[in-house]
């Protein structure tokens, strides 16, 4: 690195004189949506909307015994086959 960009305290960015300015761009996300909204405005919503209709989930235990009782016929049959099965 050359000498006199370690010997220029000057020109090191200051972030209290950053945040100091009076015209501050908005972010690149910002100006997507305002110039999306200029063309198409949202519609008005209520401060928490209702996110809409609820489908109803199976019980827990319904899954608990679906998967033990699978548990239990794949015993049940593996021992079948296993008593049947010549010595």
């Amino acid at each position: 690195m050359p000498q006199h960009e370690h010997d220029d305290p000057e020109r090191e960015f200051d972030l209290k004189w950053a945040d100091g300015a009076e015209h501050k761009e908005p972010s690149a996300r910002a100006r997507m949506l305002a110039a999306r909204w200029r063309e198409n405005p949202p519609g008005p919503q209520p401060f928490r909307a209702d996110p809409g209709p609820v489908t109803p989930r199976r019980s827990s235990w319904v899954s608990t015994t679906v998967v033990l009782g699978s548990v239990a016929a794949i015993i049940l049959l593996l021992g079948y086959a296993q008593f049947r099965a010549p010595f």
